[in-house]
């Protein structure tokens, strides 16, 4: 009798990760204002004045979660006294037949009680110029009326094509930004942080190299990688298992009003 195959197994190790990781997180916090409460990672816009740009990532809501994250953008112009945050909704496109969302809320927000994790940070000078062509790549958005989970094109998806135009702030977007890899019938592309390119069909199968992001395959939507960088693997569910670099906040600069 053919014995049963063990192939499964190579699975096995990043589930088990990312079970560990969803058991470390906060999950859904109570109440409302608590499950989309700051954690702190933003500075507070009305005593800042310089621009600000911050790229976050949270874990999806619900069963998604268990496999990847959602990201998304915020901006600060010099003196403005809000940050302006985009991003891609699913249920935004059922409602209102347009995917892209363009809000007011706090950019460090937790995502339905899920704490965000910060993937870039970028302020002073030269700022301005930077959010003025992440406003054109947000306009230029070419999957504005469409959204799937999966492969694509989806919140990481609309990420990625928005850090091309940005490689001033050098985004690893996780490994486990489904999504992120997404070309449409381009193909090729830059890699999301600009230090590389990848080659993708449908999101479904490719490979990247960049100096940020390493080396990573992506099968199925799903990420394999090494990064040399930050001397860590990449896999899916997990994410980053080794040192992966954080980012951490600057210091607020002084109110030059």
């Amino acid at each position: 009798m053919r014995r049963p195959s063990a192939k499964w197994l190579w699975f096995l190790p990043p589930f088990l990760f990312g079970l560990a990781y969803l058991d470390r997180s906060e999950g859904f916090a109570g109440g409302r204002d608590a499950r989309r409460a700051s954690v702190g990672l933003a500075p507070d816009p009305r005593t800042t004045a310089e621009p600000v740009v911050q790229v976050y990532a949270a874990r999806a809501v619900r069963w998604r979660g268990y496999f990847g994250v959602h990201t998304w953008v915020a901006v600060k112009r010099r003196d403005a006294e809000e940050f302006t945050v985009y991003e891609v909704n699913g249920w935004r496109l059922r409602r209102t037949g347009r995917a892209v969302s363009v809000d007011h809320r706090p950019p460090d927000a937790r995502w339905f009680g899920n704490r965000p994790e910060l993937v870039a940070d970028r302020r002073g000078d030269g700022v301005d110029e930077l959010i003025t062509r992440i406003e054109t790549a947000v306009a230029s958005y070419p999957y504005a009326d469409e959204y799937r989970v999966w492969p694509g094109p989806n919140s990481n998806t609309f990420v990625a094509h928005v850090l091309r135009s940005a490689p001033e702030l050098r985004a690893d977007l996780p490994a486990t930004a489904i999504g992120k890899d997404y070309l449409g019938p381009g193909f090729v592309a830059r890699s999301p942080s600009g230090t590389g390119a990848q080659l993708n069909l449908f999101g479904v199968v490719g490979a990247l190299a960049g100096v940020e992001e390493g080396v990573e395959l992506n099968l199925l939507g799903l990420t394999f990688g090494i990064d040399p960088l930050d001397r860590s693997l990449k896999l899916p569910l997990a994410g980053h298992i080794g040192w992966p670099r954080s980012v951490t906040p600057p210091p607020a600069a002084p109110d030059e009003s």
